[in-house]
C-alpha cells in the first residue's frame, strides 16, 4: 500500500485517509503536506487540531492560511499574516472574520483591487474610504456599488466610468439617480437587455431610440412588447 500511496496526488492521499482508513494516515502525510489545500483539509477534518507539519505548506498560500486561522486556530495566526496580507480578497476576509476590525498592515494590498477596496469599505470601514476611491473609480461595477452602498448619493467623479457599461449605467440611473440619465442613454441603448430594463423601470414607457437594438433580441423584444408596449404579438 505504501508503494501505491507514493503514486497518489495530495488529493487522492487525503481522500484515502478520509474515506478508506477514516483516521490519520502517517504514511500519506508527506504527500498530503505538499499541497496547502489538502494539508488544510487534512488538519481540519482528520486531525481536527493544529498540525505543525502542515503549517509550513499552508503558510505558502493566503487562502488556506486564512481558512486555517479561522477554523483551526480560531484566532489570529500571526505567522500567517504576512502571506494573507498579500491577497486583497483573503486579507479582507481575515479582517472581517478574525481581526473583526480594520487591518492597517493589509490595506496597501487591499486598495489595489476595486472590488475588494469597495468590499472593505462596505464591510470593515462601514463608510467612505477616501484613500481607495481613486482605485474604485476605475471600475464601473464597483463605482456603482460604492455610490449605492456607501456614498448613498450621486458620485459625480465616478459617473464618467459608470456610464461606460450598460448594466452599471442602468443600475446607477435606477438606484442612485432614480430617474433618467441622458448622458448614459447612448451606452444603455447598445444593449437589448439593459435598454429593456431602462425603458421599463426608469422611463416607465416606450423608448423609441432604443427599440432598434431591443428588436435584435427575441427574448428582450418579447418582454418589451409585453411589459412596455403592453401587447402580446411583438413590437408595434
Amino acid at each position: 500500500m505504501l508503494q501505491d500511496l507514493e503514486k497518489m496526488t495530495p488529493k487522492a492521499a487525503y481522500w484515502y485517509a478520509h474515506d478508506v482508513i477514516k483516521r490519520r494516515c502517517p504514511e500519506a502525510e508527506a504527500i498530503i503536506m505538499t499541497s496547502p489545500e489538502w494539508a488544510y483539509q487534512y488538519t481540519h477534518y482528520i486531525i481536527k487540531d493544529r498540525c505543525p507539519e502542515a503549517e509550513v505548506d499552508i503558510l505558502s498560500n493566503p487562502e488556506w492560511a486564512y481558512w486555517y486561522a479561522r477554523y483551526i486556530i480560531k484566532d489570529r495566526w500571526f505567522e500567517g499574516e504576512a502571506i494573507i496580507a498579500k491577497s486583497p480578497e483573503w486579507a479582507s476576509m481575515y479582517a472581517r472574520d478574525i481581526i473583526k476590525d480594520r487591518w492597517l498592515e493589509a490595506e496597501a494590498a487591499i486598495i489595489i483591487s476595486p472590488k475588494w477596496a469597495y468590499w472593505y469599505a462596505c464591510n470593515i470601514i462601514k463608510g467612505r474610504w477616501s484613500e481607495a476611491e481613486a482605485i474604485i473609480i476605475t471600475d464601473p461595477e464597483w463605482s456603482y456599488w460604492y455610490a449605492y452602498d456607501i456614498i448613498r448619493d450621486h458620485w459625480p467623479k465616478a459617473e464618467a466610468t459608470i456610464k461606460t457599461t450598460p448594466d452599471s449605467a442602468y443600475l446607477y440611473a435606477h438606484d442612485v439617480i432614480k430617474g433618467r440619465w441622458p448622458e448614459a442613454e447612448t451606452v444603455i441603448a447598445t444593449s437589448a437587455e439593459w435598454a429593456y430594463w431602462y425603458a421599463r423601470y426608469v422611463i416607465n414607457g416606450r423608448w423609441p431610440e432604443a427599440e432598434a437594438i431591443i428588436m435584435t433580441s427575441p427574448e428582450w423584444a418579447s418582454r418589451y412588447a409585453r411589459d412596455v408596449i403592453k401587447v402580446g404579438n411583438g413590437l408595434a
